[in-house]
């Protein structure tokens, strides 16, 4: 499957949301999107055939970053996508000076943790009750030393 990889504008966020609402359990507002553009996260994302498929959002603080928001549309999830979407971010974060990158990730979000782990993260530690919606649920944090 040929794909690209290239930095968002204010014009695919409705691409983003879109992706967003049919992955994640507490989905960002539209608002969040743009104020996360505005105070100058690092947004990318992954077209096939001229159509957003999925999206990345980091925060470089040299020498770390943290990767805000990660997803695949569903009507492309085992493609190996979102690893290939994961190896972009990593190389955009090395490119700049990162030295790690942290993350938090649901623990019951085992797609997503063998993905971090299969990449090279570690886990760090258990945030407690960090998702509030649908329920309560713990976040695992990670880190990659790059």
């Amino acid at each position: 499957m040929q794909t690209k990889i290239r930095p968002a504008s204010s014009d695919d966020i409705e691409s983003i949301e879109e992706i967003e609402n049919s992955t994640n359990l507490m989905p960002w507002t539209k608002a969040q999107f743009i104020s996360s553009m505005e105070v100058g996260h690092y947004s990318t994302v992954l077209e096939h055939a001229e159509t957003i498929i999925g999206f990345a959002i980091y925060s470089p603080i040299i020498p770390e970053s943290h990767l805000l928001n990660i997803a695949i549309d569903p009507a492309y999830h085992r493609k190996g996508l979102g690893d290939k979407l994961l190896k972009q971010v990593i190389l955009q974060n090395k490119a700049v000076g990162v030295k790690v990158i942290n993350l938090e990730v649901r623990v019951s979000n085992l797609v997503a943790i063998n993905l971090y782990k299969k990449n090279g993260f570690y886990k760090d530690a258990i945030r407690q009750d960090y998702y509030s919606k649908p329920e309560k649920e713990d976040a695992l944090l990670m880190s990659l030393i790059i």
